[in-house]
């Protein structure tokens, strides 16, 4: 059968994905981008409880929504699902990883002074900044207040964020949380933006984009340079294609059903995600045989990046409004192991106010007042005396240098052994439990020391579970194949003209969030692509 073929056909919309095409299709390359999920827009962000707000990665021509949730025996991972990947629920954090991160299990070629170059593209393109002083959240100020109070006042402040703000905006602004205070712009890439108003929807879709996601910058840039990108295409597995390059088979899906079809390229660049990426590359060696030469390591040095998040209740008196601003803008700095000699980092982590959005997008829609829209009729303009009943919130976010020790595979589900092998996950705490005791008790401390009710979630006191939303590794670089899936390049050990470039290849959690590592990983990987042997 024929396929359609291409110079590069690309997997994946993320912080790998989205760099990779763009990058390809700049220097001449006829690229193909597929993606699992939609593209979406402000007009169809999930609001209401009837919205898709969830992907259902065996049944997609059923669910196709906004967040991927995947549940493993001990773990839980949270994962974007569209046009933009993770940058569409991550709460917009970009940052450099750090020296430590880089100091054992990296390939040599990789130093934080060769990524330094790459990691100024990121910036550029996505318009990292940090928040103006004058807009610090009470989260924030919470935060820093927390920290000093416990000794590390020195190592807390402001992170950097995808997000477009408006140095002359301020909360002494009538009606402050306001659309009509965003001022619009074009951006680089030709596309409409404004800046940031403090809605608190980061995770859900950013009302009037001052978030800057990959579908409003690396995206447009890829496709002003000519790049197709086809949306709601789930691939299944690779296969060596005649002639040389790959054949790239996949379901199409459309009106409820899933059409298999296949494109083929002379290169591939695998950019679906940590448990994406995986679960491809093992299907097409252990499920079809269709690349039985990769890696023996493939699925190997998984890590959560030792998320783990803590809910915290604070008094009346103590000012918080979780639901205001962007989702994190602060952090403290504990990677130098001077805690219990574990190295993480600590944020403060806001929610949308999903009431009030539930009740406006209602209202907008049509749909008349409901007897919940009735009682919030008073409080449905945003101020910064809105009545949000989990407002006395803070959800304190840890992220660390965790073991890197899970394994991804291919396993039959033990309830139903009839049916086809599904992605699992083998993770033991055990070797993470010291970073992991160290994040909860720097969010006591934390907590303590600011007047609040820590409550450590009941699925971690009785479980010992955990969520991550910074799932890495499962197609980590080496050295070689007897030590990793991919070179230092992200080149396939094994399948020549097959590149991963996303979150799979890093072979250590970076303790910080990733974002920017697993971008700059990838601007590198394509530079060095295009400079050795072209598109």
């Amino acid at each position: 059968m024929t396929s359609e073929r291409f110079d590069v056909v690309v997997i994946g919309t993320g912080f790998g994905g989205a760099v990779s095409a763009c990058r390809l299709a700049e220097a001449g390359a006829r690229v193909l981008v597929l993606e699992r999920g939609r593209r979406w827009e402000p007009t169809t962000y999930p609001r209401k409880a009837t919205d898709p707000w969830l992907y259902h990665h065996r049944h997609p021509e059923k669910l196709h929504g906004w967040l991927d949730l995947r549940f493993f025996r001990g773990m839980a991972v949270a994962q974007g699902a569209g046009v933009g990947g993770g940058s569409l629920c991550y709460s917009s954090v970009v940052m450099d990883a750090g020296p430590e991160t880089f100091a054992e299990g990296w390939p040599p070629e990789i130093t934080p002074e060769e990524l330094a170059p790459y990691g100024d593209r990121v910036r550029k393109m996505m318009r990292v900044q940090t928040i103006p002083e004058n807009q610090q959240t009470a989260r924030f100020k919470l935060l820093v207040q927390a920290a000093e109070r416990a000794g590390w006042g020195e190592r807390a402040g402001a992170v950097p964020l995808a997000v477009s703000f408006d140095p002359e905006y301020s909360y002494d602004l009538p009606d402050p949380i306001d659309a009509k205070h965003a001022k619009p712009f074009t951006n680089d890439q030709g596309v409409p933006q404004h800046t940031c108003v403090h809605l608190g929807n980061c995770d859900i879709g950013c009302d009037i984009h001052a978030k800057n996601t990959l579908d409003l910058n690396y995206i447009p840039a890829a496709e002003n340079a000519g790049a197709e990108l086809r949306t709601l295409h789930l691939v299944h597995h690779l296969e060596p294609a005649d002639g040389g390059g790959y054949r790239v088979l996949y379901d199409r899906i459309a009106d409820g059903r899933r059409e298999p079809g296949a494109v083929e390229g002379d290169r591939v660049i695998l950019a679906a995600g940590s448990l994406g990426s995986t679960e491809i590359l093992l299907r097409s060696r252990d499920e079809t045989g269709t690349l039985p030469g990769l890696s023996p390591r493939l699925g190997y040095g998984w890590s959560p990046n030792a998320n783990f998040l803590t809910p915290d209740v604070y008094p009346n008196d103590v000012t918080v409004e979780q639901g205001i601003g962007p989702t994190i803008s602060s952090g403290l700095d504990l990677m130098d192991g001077s805690v219990d000699g574990e190295r993480f980092f600590l944020e403060d982590d806001g929610f949308p106010n999903v009431l009030l959005n539930a009740v406006k997008a209602r209202l907008a829609s049509g749909g008349g007042w409901t007897p919940a829209a009735w009682l919030l009729r008073r409080h449905l303009e945003r101020g910064l005396e809105e009545k949000n009943p989990l407002k006395q919130i803070m959800v304190w976010l840890g992220e660390g240098l965790d073991a890197h020790d899970g394994r991804l595979k291919l396993a039959r589900r033990w309830y139903a052994p009839w049916k086809g092998r599904d992605l699992s996950m083998d993770w033991n705490l055990r070797g993470s439990s010291g970073v992991i005791d160290a994040i909860v008790g720097a969010h006591r401390k934390l907590s303590e020391a600011a007047g609040g009710d820590l409550r450590v979630p009941i699925w971690w006191r009785l479980a010992r579970a955990l969520v991550t939303v910074h799932p890495l590794g499962g197609c980590c670089m080496g050295q070689g194949p007897s030590e990793g899936v991919v070179d230092h390049r992200g080149q396939v050990f094994g399948a020549p003209g097959l590149i991963v470039a996303d979150g799979a290849v890093l072979p250590r959690p970076t303790g910080r969030n990733p974002s920017l590592t697993i971008a700059a990983v990838a601007e590198r990987s394509i530079d060095l692509m295009i400079r050795e042997g072209g598109p």
